[in-house]
């Protein structure tokens, strides 16, 4: 893996519609870019960011709900128990928000970025972050959850989303974001 310069993936990068690879030995470099997700996670005033969406072909992701950030490394669901439906945004589908079920709360397993296991017990809006980020790691987006309706709703934006995926990241002001919560 070489170490580029990471900018976030915009609806229609067909990088975001592949299953990532698990990261096999957690090196440097994989630090590294844990770093760089979790600054341009809060340079564009996200919750969460997955490395898929921002081109890594590797399951990693950073979140941080306000409570503290997370840098996992393989993360996976083990047990979900509930359900709540709100709104979510993502930072790959700029100006999108749809209301969404997931689990109310999960348990998860995960590396953190010294190689050590862990299991994670979270709910509400923690709980729908992972979940949503993990989403990324198997190549699915907000939009695939959309009623009929909503994608009938949104398909003017991802359009023009797919016209600007090339585009290095859309600027902030271009982001409309949702009610409940800040892009994930």
């Amino acid at each position: 893996m070489e170490k580029t310069a990471l900018k976030i993936r915009v609806f229609g990068d067909p990088v975001l519609r592949r299953k990532t690879k698990p990261v096999k030995e957690v090196t440097p470099l994989h630090r590294d870019i844990l770093s760089e997700m979790s600054r341009l996670m809060y340079a564009g005033f996200g919750i969460g960011l997955a490395a898929s969406q921002v081109g890594v072909n590797e399951s990693m992701i950073v979140v941080d709900i306000g409570t503290g950030l997370y840098k996992l490394i393989n993360p996976r669901i083990v047990k979900k128990e509930g359900r709540q439906a709100l709104e979510e945004g993502c930072l790959s589908v700029p100006g999108v928000c749809l209301k969404i079920k997931r689990a109310r709360r999960v348990v998860l397993k995960a590396e953190g970025e010294d190689s050590r296991p862990l299991t994670i017990e979270a709910e509400d809006l923690l709980a729908r972050v992972f979940q949503h980020e993990i989403d990324h790691l198997y190549g699915r987006l907000i939009v695939d959850y959309a009623s009929l309706l909503d994608k009938l709703k949104i398909k003017k934006k991802l359009k023009d989303l797919k016209k600007k995926s090339e585009d290095e990241r859309l600027p902030v002001s271009e982001t409309k974001f949702c009610k409940l919560s800040r892009p994930m």
